[in-house]
């Protein structure tokens, strides 16, 4: 129980349902008198700003009022803050001690979520904010034998990227992801059990020793742009005698558009990916995504729009980060152990979207079972979010938000460095000038293992 006016507390934090069907959540009103109290709690603790530029550009914004309080902010100017708000979801995890259940009840992240679905609905969204959250489709027509090799190129051609740069607002020096001209999901369409199919239903549905098999939800980006990364997933998931199968469909997790505030599309993706995903719980299948923001997705932001859909939480219940199921089977004495290749010293980039699981450090706990191997952990968010690291207007402090994790890197002169989120990794070695690669925490472990 929270106690009047006081800070912090031990009570685990709770996270309340959206209600995004209650018409006050699209109350603008009553949207921008809810940003006014929780901006004006902001103002007087300032523990964040250290974390994005959405906390720095809501204090210039007081600072430099009249008043020097948020009543001097004009209310056109809290969308400022609202754009600049990736949903890390750091400030709700770490820092904020105003959280439920203390009665401020400050959930910065979904106001910031909320205030984008309202503006969403009123149009008020760039077309090319549209297209690059649509990643399935992107991903589609980029991995097309003829398109591809024509997107690949344009993405690494000054002139294309100067013509993107000024008709759609990609920053012409972003870090574009290349697309695979062979999709994993079609790669590996042998492993797709289908309901309705004889011979996939007389395919065995779990495993022998471990006595359970993994769903892999692939993941739009596994799937169209680093599709080694669900090859080292499987290979190591093969390597503890765990049985892999796919969905006999799978469309984007739909974080993309969660974080544009369109909620339609939300609600769309959530209609096509939870009976497909709920027939393989049903069948005794855990789930596993390789992308930290596609298992946050399913583990708690479907379950806080769909409070009350029971599929959503039997899947949510099923969903589990690649390390975290792999602690599980060390817990249980089921994982191999026998290692063949010592990693050395390994600078380890914590994703935001994974530490706001509350699962604990288990991707380290698993690389420091490889003999010879020491992991120094870097809890700062790398600040790309997907999107925020390529648009034009904000790149600048994506790039700002990754440098201490580079200066970090380059203090612990790391044999090998990497992330969970691949699209962070990335995003760190762009901006790290030693030439050196990061490395996803599977590939290490395959490394590890020599398979």
């Amino acid at each position: 129980m929270a106690h009047q006016g006081r800070e912090g507390g031990l009570d685990a934090p709770t996270r309340h349902p959206l209600k995004q069907n209650e018409p006050e959540f699209w109350d603008e009103h009553a949207l921008n008198q809810e940003l006014e109290r929780v901006f004006d709690i902001c103002h007087g603790c300032r523990r964040c700003v250290n974390l994005c530029n959405a906390f720095p550009t809501l204090f210039d914004l007081v600072d430099e009022s009249d008043t020097m309080e948020v009543d001097g902010v004009a209310v056109a100017d809290y969308t400022k803050v609202v754009d600049q708000c990736y949903l890390c979801d750091l400030c709700y995890l770490t820092k904020c001690p105003y959280i439920p259940p203390h009665e401020w009840n400050v959930d910065f992240p979904h106001l910031m979520l909320r205030a984008k679905a309202v503006k969403f609905k009123k149009g008020d969204t760039k077309f090319r904010d549209r297209l690059i959250t649509s990643t399935d489709l992107v991903g589609k027509v980029a991995s097309k034998p003829l398109l591809n090799s024509l997107v690949n190129g344009a993405n690494k051609n000054r002139s294309a990227r100067v013509l993107l740069d000024s008709v759609l607002g990609i920053h012409q020096l972003a870090n574009l992801p290349e697309y695979t001209d062979k999709p994993w999901r079609r790669e590996n369409a042998a492993l797709v059990i289908d309901p309705s199919s004889t011979a996939s239903a007389a395919r065995p549905q779990t495993g022998g020793e471990n006595s359970e098999s993994v769903t892999l939800f692939t993941t739009c980006y596994c799937n169209y742009n680093e599709p080694s990364i669900a090859d080292s997933l499987v290979k190591i998931l093969h390597h503890n005698n765990i049985p892999v199968n796919l969905a006999v469909r799978e469309h984007c997790c739909g974080m993309p558009k969660l974080e544009l505030g369109d909620f339609d599309a939300v609600t769309h993706l959530m209609q096509k990916n939870i009976p497909v995903l709920y027939e393989r719980v049903q069948q005794g299948n855990v789930i596993i995504a390789a992308v930290p923001s596609c298992v946050l997705m399913f583990k708690q932001e479907l379950p806080l729009m769909f409070p009350d859909d029971e599929q959503v939480k039997a899947v949510a219940r099923a969903f589990y980060d690649p390390f975290e199921y792999l602690h599980k089977l060390h817990k249980a004495g089921k994982f191999n152990t026998q290692f063949k290749n010592p990693l050395g010293n390994v600078s380890y980039h914590v994703a935001c979207h994974q530490r706001v699981q509350n699962i604990g450090p288990k991707t380290k706990q698993i690389l420091e079972l490889i003999p010879d191997t020491s992991v120094q952990t870097i809890e700062r968010c790398s600040g790309h979010d997907g999107t925020y690291g390529v648009k034009q207007e904000t790149l600048e402090f994506a790039n700002k938000i990754v440098k201490p994790i580079v200066a970090k890197i380059k203090q612990q002169e790391p044999d090998h460095y990497g992330s969970d989120c691949p699209i962070a990794g990335k995003h760190i070695e762009h901006n790290l000038d030693t030439g050196q690669p990061a490395t996803h925490p599977l590939d290490l472990l395959c490394q590890a293992y020599g398979i």
